[in-house]
């Protein structure tokens, strides 16, 4: 690739008013990538890292006019989707980007950190069966990949046969991040590609109340690195050691007896 070239990379997710997750955080990703960063909105969501008070879908014909309009436009070099709220999103997703044959990483947003829901109860089918087959990788947290799989994840063990399972069964690769295992010292991510499983572990560190938006951060670092021509391996590698930097060097804000914490983008 020439050294003065930028590659375009494209997310298709909700817009995230408090700017920690969503497109926000995908859009300053990108630009720490060096990445030219696209955006569909697939929703507008009133939230803090707090709070999801409020979901608003964008209609099919919008989305679809956003991803359209992109794809003529741009050499897009790799996408990724964040929180599709509906059936109808995920319809629309797929009917453009089953032509674009560009890499596609899948975080499959369904909880918010809140605990709140994000999208329909019926959105799963069309996830699985829609867009899954037509990713190069998921990157399900355990409570996403215990929806998936329609099982628990309570090991290790588990979470590599669970990374395994889900990349087997749709024909790609697949990260499962085992964020929600209890350990004091390490946690472990599997990233299930080529038949093999690789494992990323790193140090633990608590997230506080008030920071969301790592999942979001980590798929759109993995999408740049694809968009760079790194390796699958070598993508996820580099996106988690960045998201680890950014929780260490995260932001705190205090106003109204309450504390907001930030990823340190800046």
């Amino acid at each position: 690739m020439d050294s003065n070239h930028i590659p375009v990379a494209l997310t298709i997710a909700g817009s995230d008013c408090s700017g920690g997750a969503g497109i926000q955080a995908d859009l300053k990703t990108f630009l720490n990538h060096r990445v030219q960063g696209l955006s569909a909105v697939t929703c507008i969501v009133a939230e803090t890292p707090l709070e999801v008070r409020h979901i608003e879908q964008v209609q099919e014909s919008t989305l679809e006019a956003q991803l359209n309009i992109l794809s003529e436009s741009y050499p897009i070099s790799a996408a990724k989707t964040g929180l599709l709220p509906s059936q109808a999103s995920i319809h629309s997703v797929a009917k453009v980007l089953i032509k674009s044959g560009i890499p596609l990483v899948v975080d499959p947003v369904m909880i918010a950190s809140t605990g709140s829901s994000l999208t329909e109860e019926n959105t799963l089918h069309a996830l699985t069966h829609q867009l899954l087959p037509l990713a190069s990788l998921v990157t399900p947290n355990i409570p996403e990949a215990e929806v998936i799989l329609q099982r628990s994840i309570q090991s290790e063990d588990e979470l590599v046969t669970a990374a395994r399972d889900i990349a087997q069964c749709y024909g790609i690769s697949c990260l499962v991040k085992g964020g929600h295992l209890p350990s004091d010292d390490e946690r472990l991510d599997v990233l299930w590609h080529a038949d093999h499983a690789h494992h990323y572990r790193h140090p633990y560190i608590a997230l506080p109340d008030g920071m969301h938006g790592t999942g979001c951060t980590l798929s759109a670092a993995i999408t740049a690195g694809l968009a760079h021509d790194q390796s699958m391996t070598d993508a996820v590698s580099a996106a988690i050691a960045y998201v680890q930097q950014l929780i260490k060097n995260a932001h705190t804000w205090e106003h109204n007896d309450h504390s907001i914490r930030c990823l340190a983008w800046l």
